[in-house]
């Protein structure tokens, strides 16, 4: 019996939404091996009209090698 474990964190990125979810996988994938991702939602930082910042809220789940 595998045991999952579940992390919630937010992504960023200066490029697009996409990136900011692959970023974030990055910084988990080295806890285990990732057997899913629920995104969450997205954000943005936006100054003098233009977004600056991707934020994309998920949950990874993972199970420990």
């Amino acid at each position: 019996m595998a045991l999952v474990k579940i992390i919630e964190l937010i992504g960023t990125s200066d490029k697009s939404w996409e990136d900011a979810v692959q970023q974030g996988v990055e910084k988990v994938a080295s806890e285990g091996k990732i057997t899913g991702i629920d995104v969450m939602g997205f954000k943005a930082v936006v100054e003098e009209n233009k977004i600056v910042e991707y934020r994309a809220h998920m949950k990874v789940a993972l199970v420990k090698e």
